[in-house]
């Protein structure tokens, strides 16, 4: 019964969906039209569309999860002229044939047109310029105005309906494809909302786990430095609001996760996350630094942003790569490397949410950066008894255990990591599978120990 109501619910909304999508399609048609008729007209006019004359379709009255969305961000008619012509190109491509006229004066397309051409398809691929050319045609300050409503900052980016313009390497500023983003695709052809992916635009990834708070084996004063990240998640609007501390504390809270690796640090930040249903997005550092001055910033503008819209967990993996020791200026690039430093930890303390920092070492982290953190917690390497508990968890209970197999006396003797035994109980379980006898030997085990204290640099 479930099943067919929500067969019939998403029927309805597909339906109300394409209902407003072809009417903003048809506006944008005649708006174009508009264009194209006053750009070759005699004689050749720019104005600024939309106007009056071809009003957007009212979606006041609508149900569609599409029209819902237009109205939740109070879209104006040029954003919705914008956003319509992204979404041509994936629902309704020959609207967009007209703007591949050839200029008989160059022998080629026009310029002022911009877009490219699909590489499968073929079709037309709006740019920014033509997103420029339609709403301002050639007048420079309706120009700058329709720029201006590309900007990362403004409503179309920032909010998620279209992409961030990337302009080739070499390339204007307008080159850059104009894309909606898989958010409002997702919402027009009736799936779930989807979640930014990793990227050099987006340098964050969403991070899950599928074990619960009871299984992470940490010290219990590890663990209750973590739950106090928990509490500030629960208690800080009313110790900031209802207390009247806002005027004393930073809104955000910054700590350090440090310890060595396989000792638990992404596990713990994914499972905070999860107890305060919350999402974890991991920052990709080898995508926030940038070759481009600037663009650094840019990234994670867009990260920070969309991570305080959502109530993210961002989470910084090896942050010593950014966090560490800071660079002695012998070079403009030391410079700029530095300004980067500076600026994510701007950010990082103006974010309003919770920031983890994660470390192999303490000591290669700036103390001038710790010392700004409002917490920092050690992930040891886990003792005997926290070691046997993790080899009776990670032991899959569909393989039998040869009887000689004796894991008090394995926990005791072999200092493992939680990442490092589930790396053994990965080899052995598959060297199990591999014979057909689902009986894990103590062949297996030894090897596969062997195998990671090797990895370690350290030996039986």
């Amino acid at each position: 019964m479930d099943a067919g109501n929500d067969f019939h619910r998403v029927g309805f909304a597909l339906n109300a969906n394409a209902r407003d999508c072809e009417a903003e399609f048809a506006w944008l048609a005649a708006a174009l039209q508009r264009r194209l008729n006053s750009y070759f007209g005699t004689p050749p006019g720019s104005p600024l569309l939309p106007d009056a004359t071809i009003p957007p379709p009212a979606l006041k009255e609508s149900d569609s999860p599409f029209a819902s969305l237009l109205i939740h961000h109070e879209l104006s008619p040029a954003e919705r002229l914008i956003l319509a012509l992204a979404l041509a190109p994936h629902f309704k491509s020959q609207l967009l044939d007209v703007l591949w006229s050839r200029n008989d004066a160059t022998q080629r397309g026009f310029s002022e047109f911009g877009g490219i051409q699909g590489g499968q398809s073929g079709c037309f691929l709006p740019t920014g310029e033509t997103a420029c050319f339609l709403l301002a045609g050639e007048n420079l300050e309706n120009r700058l105005h329709a720029m201006r409503l590309l900007a990362d900052t403004q409503c179309l980016v920032s909010n998620e309906l279209i992409a961030p313009l990337s302009a080739p390497a070499g390339d204007t500023l307008m080159a850059g494809l104009l894309r909606p983003s898989r958010r409002i695709l997702a919402t027009i052809i009736g799936g779930e909302e989807a979640l930014p992916e990793g990227g050099e635009i987006f340098p964050a990834q969403r991070v899950t786990t599928g074990l619960e708070w009871r299984d992470l084996v940490l010290p219990e004063s590890t663990l209750k430095q973590i739950e106090e990240v928990h509490d500030w998640l629960n208690h800080s609007p009313t110790l900031l609001d209802s207390w009247g501390l806002s005027k004393r504390l930073r809104p955000g809270y910054v700590c350090l996760f440090h310890g060595p690796s396989g000792t638990g640090k992404t596990l713990a930040a994914c499972l905070l996350g999860k107890l305060c249903a919350r999402d974890v997005y991991r920052i990709d550092l080898s995508m926030v630094v940038s070759k481009y001055i600037g663009e650094t910033e840019k990234n994670l503008a867009r990260v920070f942003a969309l991570a305080e819209r959502r109530g993210w967990i961002l989470f910084f993996d090896e942050a010593d790569a950014l966090f560490g020791q800071r660079t002695r200026i012998d070079s403009s690039h030391d410079r700029y490397a530095n300004q980067e430093v500076s600026f994510l930890l701007q950010r990082i303390e103006d974010f309003p949410g919770v920031v983890i920092l994660s470390s192999n070492l303490k000591r290669n982290i700036d103390e001038a950066f710790v010392r700004r953190f409002q917490s920092v917690v050690a992930f040891t390497m886990p003792r005997a008894e926290e070691r046997l508990r993790l080899w009776q968890e990670a032991l899959p209970s569909a393989a039998r255990l040869a009887p000689q197999i004796n894991l008090p006396a394995l926990a005791e003797q072999h200092e493992l990591s939680g990442g490092a035994i589930m790396n053994i109980v990965r080899y052995a379980a598959l060297q199990s599978l591999a014979r057909g006898d689902r009986q894990i030997g103590t062949e297996d085990l030894a090897h596969g120990i062997r195998r990671e204290l090797v990895k370690e640099g350290r030996s039986l």
